[in-house]
């Protein structure tokens, strides 16, 4: 695993499905969540292995796809 590394695949973990680096938490779990309705916050309470950083850093990607008049700042 790489420093900084938010989402990894191991053969010993999960048969190589994406987790949360340091975690046995599928990445797709946050995504289950997210469509269920769920606050990032309920997820990182059940999965308290998860740091803030990893499900922000995994969503980044999909905010910065979006066109600028399509983000809200904050």
């Amino acid at each position: 695993m790489c420093p900084g590394t938010t989402v990894e695949r191991r053969a010993e973990i999960l048969g190589e499905k994406p987790a949360f680096a340091g975690t046995r938490v599928p990445a797709r779990t946050l995504v289950d969540y997210l469509e269920a309705g769920d606050r990032i916050d309920d997820f990182l309470e059940d999965y308290p292995g998860v740091t803030r950083d990893q499900p922000i850093a995994l969503l980044e990607p999909a905010r910065d796809a979006l066109p600028g008049d399509a983000r809200a700042d904050r």
